[in-house]
């Protein structure tokens, strides 16, 4: 069965001096700002697209690697994922990288990359975002 999830944003002004509301409309968890400085300097508290692709990449990315470490017979106790998107204005998206710290009994350090690889290669979100360079690392803790 497919889903859809939807969310919307809301820009008033220029690029440069403007600013907007990003809604999560399936959710209802909250609506966020963003602005160009946001996205292109620092945060000041609001977030930008790229932290959004960060998040939902390392939550599809941890589903993905539990659910391969668990049909492999060694169902993780604990995964870790950070996701740094990195932006270059002017450019744009330059590359993902993924970095995993997992808690898994009975499993070895090459078994664990060899998931994590998979998992990187077949989440849904990094497929999506195939047209990027996407790299990770990953350890046993």
């Amino acid at each position: 069965m497919a889903t859809t999830r939807n969310a919307h944003t809301v820009w008033t002004g220029n690029l440069t001096e403007g600013s907007g509301v990003v809604s999560l409309d399936s959710s209802g968890l909250g609506e966020y700002q963003v602005s160009w400085p946001s996205r292109a300097e620092e945060p000041n508290g609001k977030t930008s697209p790229e932290e959004m692709i960060a998040a939902a990449h390392s939550s599809c990315f941890s589903m993905a690697l539990s659910n391969g470490l668990n049909s492999a017979g060694t169902p993780p106790t604990k995964l870790t994922t950070h996701a740094a998107v990195t932006l270059k204005p002017g450019t744009g998206i330059t590359g993902i990288h993924l970095s995993v710290e997992g808690e898994v009994p009975g499993i070895d350090e090459d078994a664990f990359l060899r998931a994590a690889e998979e998992a990187k290669a077949n989440c849904p979100v990094s497929q999506a975002l195939a047209g990027t360079t996407i790299t990770h690392t990953a350890k046993l803790v």
